[in-house]
């Protein structure tokens, strides 16, 4: 297949569409396996994406060795060299901190820039494979019912991914597998309603404190928000959230009923029972 040209940036792998089918792809998404779904859905030449701080599983780059078995490329940056969700600053500042054999057979290593890992990838060939997506081993992502323990016995909506927010969760209690990052620095994209109180992944905070981003915007809008630890649980996966997330940032909104850091995410929504 023929060589592409520049790379195409994206902040988030869910906004991809046909323009990026045989492109290389820089995205501020996180490397799991939902990213690579919808990345091989794209039918991209190759993808970099976020590390996340990896975290627990090696959630944030799981999604490296998924594509490994479609011969497609994939590259992590590390998260403390570029901003989470901004493409632009990974094309600019990132560095690779993992890369599948895929990658590697293209020259491209830990260490090595995004911009020298993207020039290297345009070499690889096309697989352009319909129906990719649907060999990697991901669960699709869902909207799930938690329910919290203790006091309180509040409804608590899951959600793998922000893109699965809806209007009718206006005034509900959200946990978001989503990264706690704005997507490209806009504070348009912190969350598309008005929660109770919303609760996300921090993906290791990484550069400029990106992962808890979106927390002192949904404070100014009077949401209750935090961000739960990355290794405690994995990113894009609300239940794991729910099952063994502790919390690592709270915005003032969040800290005034009471939530701190280090609390589980069941007692967090304990105690929002109790107070509101």
């Amino acid at each position: 297949m023929s060589v592409t040209g520049a790379p195409l940036c994206a902040d988030t792998v869910t906004c991809l569409d046909a323009r990026h089918a045989g492109a290389v792809l820089v995205t501020g998404s996180h490397g799991g396996l939902i990213a690579a779904r919808y990345a091989a859905a794209a039918r991209v030449r190759a993808v970099i994406f976020n590390d996340a701080g990896v975290g627990r599983d090696d959630a944030g780059i799981a999604g490296l060795r998924a594509l490994d078995a479609l011969s497609i490329p994939a590259a992590a940056l590390s998260h403390r060299s570029a901003r989470i969700a901004d493409a632009a600053d990974s094309l600019a500042n990132g560095l690779v901190s993992h890369a599948n054999r895929a990658a590697t057979v293209h020259g491209v290593a830990a260490g090595i820039s995004c911009r020298d890992a993207a020039q290297r990838l345009s070499q690889a060939r096309w697989w352009a494979a319909d129906g990719a997506a649907a060999a990697i081993d991901a669960p699709i992502e869902g909207r799930w019912t938690l329910v919290a323990t203790g006091e309180g016995g509040s409804i608590v909506v899951g959600l793998d991914s922000i893109g699965l927010v809806e209007r009718r969760d206006d005034g509900a209690l959200l946990v978001i597998g989503s990264h706690g990052a704005l997507h490209g620095g806009l504070p348009a994209s912190a969350l598309a309603v008005d929660a109770r109180a919303a609760f996300f992944h921090d993906a290791g905070r990484g550069k400029d404190d990106a992962g808890v981003s979106r927390l002192p915007v949904l404070a100014a809008r009077g949401v209750p928000a935090g961000t739960v630890d990355h290794r405690s649980a994995r990113i894009g996966d609300a239940r794991s959230m729910w099952a063994t997330g502790t919390l690592s940032c709270v915005n003032a909104p969040l800290a005034v009923r009471g939530v701190r850091e280090g609390m589980t995410l069941p007692e967090a929504v304990a105690l929002l029972a109790v107070r509101d």
